[in-house]
């Protein structure tokens, strides 16, 4: 395996860490193994991309690292601190303190505004209404969506959907972020605001841990670990970089001439 060569793997702080992590799931008399002994650090401030195919348990080591899912066998940490035998209350107390998540549905309530999508996380965490309502707007003002406050998630395009769940995920204030698939329901414009945001945050300092089978994705990482049958195949820094918000005004101009031409 073969450490980054754009950092010091000797410094900074892990924030999590997986040893020896399998994953068997039972269907029926069939043993499916979705990840077989997985060993990956992941360090404060990284932008890191997991790659792999359908199949390949990329999803799984997610929900593994996002305390969602418990490993079969081996060690989860997260900051420090291992979780693996944790109660589920301590779990999603961690969980809820220190990470945040995207995913590529969005997962909003359809009957709810933005703004009430945003306070959600805060609810479960017993914030008063005013804080929780001081704190989801200024979640949403972050993401370039203030002036959409009372929309429902039907009045709101893909793109802002996405921004609405990227808010959410930012309003507990967690030192983690967890995107699975973050553009893929999204056009090529949307994609890459959303991937924009994703780099500020962590120019700011948030880890990004970006799950994706697209290479196109990948590249707006620092660095990419490719999975495949279960295993680490291949982990290595991302040589050629793409910065989405340098490529924003070329990707409105290509969408703009397409819509001319029809």
């Amino acid at each position: 395996m073969t450490a980054p060569a754009h950092e010091d793997l000797s410094a900074g702080r892990v924030v999590l860490e997986t040893l020896g992590v399998t994953k068997c799931y039972h269907l029926g008399e069939v043993e499916v193994h979705a990840l077989r002994g997985v060993d990956l650090s992941i360090r404060d401030g990284e932008m890191l991309a997991i790659m792999g195919p359908s199949g390949s348990g990329k999803s799984t080591l997610m929900h593994i690292v996002g305390l969602l899912d418990r490993p079969s066998t081996g060690t989860v940490m997260v900051e420090g601190e291992e979780v693996s035998d944790m109660a589920a209350n301590e779990l999603a107390a961690v969980r809820n303190r220190r990470i945040g998540f995207v995913f590529q549905s969005f997962n909003l309530l359809a009957r709810t505004s933005a703004l009430a999508n945003v306070e959600l996380p805060l609810v479960y965490a017993g914030i008063s209404g005013a804080e929780r309502s001081r704190r989801a707007r200024a979640a949403l003002e972050r993401v370039g969506l203030g002036d959409r406050l009372g929309h429902l998630p039907n009045q709101l395009s893909g793109g802002q959907q996405q921004r609405v769940a990227i808010a959410r995920a930012l309003v507990t204030e967690p030192s983690i972020v967890l995107a699975d698939e973050p553009t893929g329901n999204l056009d090529s414009v949307s994609g890459v605001e959303v991937m924009t945001i994703l780099q500020e945050l962590n120019a700011h300092g948030i880890t990004v841990v970006l799950v994706t089978h697209d290479d196109t994705v990948s590249r707006h990482a620092t660095r990419a670990v490719h999975i495949r049958d279960g295993r680490i195949v291949r982990d290595e820094p991302v040589r050629d970089r793409i910065m989405a918000a340098d490529r924003r005004a070329a990707v409105v101009a290509a969408a703009q001439g397409e819509d001319a031409a029809e």
